[in-house]
């Protein structure tokens, strides 16, 4: 199958080309974070005529979320253009959206049939830009995951690290719950997604992807520094809990994910078995510069 990756150079992208390239199955096209920012529709419809693919995996959210860069209108403006051009072509189109597009306040895991409800931005335009998405593309797909992380690019993991690394205390908070996600892992998800619709799934709708096991931001931390110190030192003050308001019960962006293992029989992967060695080479790519 011919698949066209846009930002095949975020860490989600650079783990599916991994992964693509290791199984064999797919011829891809990547197109780089720089090379999507399309100015015109004309532009993106090109992009995606040009390369002719079966399949449009859209993956710049993610990067944008993890860099902390404010999604702006031509950002969203770019994926109503590829869904417009995939229903044209009768191409797949799977965007990668996030589980921001939800305000939290839930106990539960998010199911994929709540209706997103965040009411500020980011969570709130990439609410609008799934629906779009859903309503320009019969072949649509939008896959929602939590914040990615990975040894290289940047994110949460990156913050932290650097931080230890300049011997910076973080006060973090741990209140807020979420399921973090491997790039690596998501990278595994998106590639099995595609080799089923190769073989004639037609999977339409919102599927969600995540860690099972919750975690906050100072527990994640606690993990990764635990993982660092390891191959650095770590100071005392290195890591200290965020004292939460009272009454403040924190909120919950965790998601359900069994609508992906009932339609692709794709298992969920705990991210604490991995984070050793994405610490491992975040540190040794940061020694080797």
């Amino acid at each position: 199958m011919q698949v066209l990756v846009i930002a095949s150079d975020s860490a989600a992208g650079v783990a599916l080309l991994s992964v693509l390239a290791r199984w064999g199955r797919h011829e891809v096209e990547p197109v780089t974070l720089a090379a999507s920012r399309w100015k015109s529709e004309r532009q993106a419809k090109k992009a995606v005529r040009r390369g002719a693919p079966a399949c449009v995996v859209d993956l710049r959210f993610t990067h944008l979320l993890a860099a902390g860069d404010p999604l702006q209108d031509l950002d969203c403006a770019r994926s109503h253009w590829l869904a417009k051009a995939c229903e044209r072509a009768g191409a797949d189109y799977l965007l990668l959206s996030s589980a921001s597009v939800f305000s939290g306040s839930l106990p539960h895991p998010y199911r994929e049939q709540e209706t997103p409800d965040a009411q500020e931005p980011p969570g709130s335009l990439l609410a609008g830009v799934e629906a779009q998405v859903l309503a320009a593309c019969s072949r649509a797909a939008v896959l929602r995951t939590g914040p990615v992380f990975a040894s290289e690019g940047p994110g949460f993991l990156d913050d932290i690290l650097r931080a230890l690394l300049a011997g910076e205390g973080r006060e973090l908070d741990d209140s807020d719950s979420f399921c973090p996600v491997p790039a690596a892992d998501l990278g595994r998800v998106l590639a099995g997604m595609l080799d089923q619709m190769d073989a004639g799934a037609e999977p339409r709708g919102v599927f969600h992807y995540a860690s099972p096991d919750r975690t906050t931001l100072y527990g994640f931390a606690e993990a990764a520094i635990a993982a660092a110190s390891q191959f650095v030192a770590v100071g005392d003050d290195a890591l200290a809990r965020h004292e939460a308001e009272e009454g403040d019960s924190g909120r919950n962006w965790s998601l359900d994910c069994r609508e992906l293992r009932d339609t692709f029989a794709i298992k969920q992967l705990p991210w604490r078995a991995v984070i050793g060695d994405v610490v491992r080479a975040y540190l040794a790519k940061q020694q080797g510069d």
